[in-house]
């Protein structure tokens, strides 16, 4: 079991200046935009905290520029925050993507520590088809053993409004999304649904980080997920809440993250202050 850990320190000053953008940085030898990243960090101090984010886009679409506000909202809290491009159905398989996904973890945990964050504090968040992405590579711990990163380093998960965390369960119980937008990213069988479930990963004992899922408040399909899905998660010892987004659209509650007053965002703030105990320094 990995509990949520008291904060020691966390930084809530506001940076003055902007983020330091390092964008388009290859993950891989390929030197395709579609394995890229970009690194936003604060402009002093060392040793931050890492935010990885996972855009959406229905696992067919997106782009890591897609941020909003997130760069100077999560720099200005003291952390470093990277946005991860990755390649797209049905040019790759679901499995191929989940590899980028571990190879863009590799590379930030192998280089990070040269944009000002600590490699041992990496925080997995994703919004849409990125919810599921984040959620399944921080539970099926094959994916980062097969790109050598240490499931030790991922210190929280934050998936955002997506409904496919159990997908036998949700093509049981139906929803708003029509099943064969689902059979056609995660195949025809069951056996490979519940491969990329990542409700059939949890186990106690694999170093499963803490989790703060957020979903649409009306959205029953993501509510009964989430809920699903973080009591699969305490059952096997690892600490999950469930946050619902009052007054949101399945588009804003990711758009708005970042904002002063933003319900989902304090809780966001809430999160981090009990899974990244040492904040950054500001030396």
């Amino acid at each position: 079991m990995r509990p949520f850990i008291p904060a020691i320190l966390l930084v809530v000053s506001t940076y003055a200046a902007e983020p330091v953008a390092t964008r388009d940085v290859f993950y891989t030898e390929a030197k395709d935009k579609l394995q890229s990243l970009d690194v936003y960090s604060p402009a002093t101090g060392g040793k931050h905290p890492v935010i990885v984010w996972i855009h959406g886009g229905g696992w067919k679409k997106g782009d890591k520029a897609g941020l909003q506000q997130k760069p100077q909202a999560f720099v200005d809290k003291g952390f470093v925050l990277v946005s991860v491009n990755y390649r797209f159905i049905p040019d790759v398989t679901l499995k191929t993507m989940m590899g980028d996904i571990a190879n863009g973890l590799r590379w930030t945990h192998e280089h990070i520590a040269e944009h000002q964050g600590d490699p041992n504090q990496i925080i997995v968040m994703g919004h849409s088809a990125g919810a599921h992405l984040a959620a399944l590579i921080c539970t099926d711990d094959g994916y980062l053993k097969a790109a050598g990163v240490p499931m030790s380093c991922l210190r929280g998960c934050v998936p955002i409004d997506v409904s496919a965390y159990d997908l036998p369960k949700r093509l049981k119980e139906g929803g708003s999304v029509p099943p064969a937008t689902y059979t056609a990213i995660f195949g025809e069988t069951e056996a490979e649904h519940r491969e990329f479930s990542p409700v059939y990963h949890i186990a106690k004992g694999k170093g499963i980080p803490p989790f703060l899922i957020l979903h649409v408040a009306s959205r029953e399909d993501t509510k009964a997920q989430s809920h699903w899905f973080a009591d699969k998660l305490k059952d096997a010892g690892v600490a999950a809440r469930v946050v619902a987004g009052e007054n949101k659209t399945h588009g804003s509650i990711s758009t708005d993250l970042g904002g002063a007053d933003d319900p989902p965002t304090l809780e966001l703030w809430k999160f981090f202050s009990e899974i990244a105990p040492t904040g950054g320094t500001s030396k």
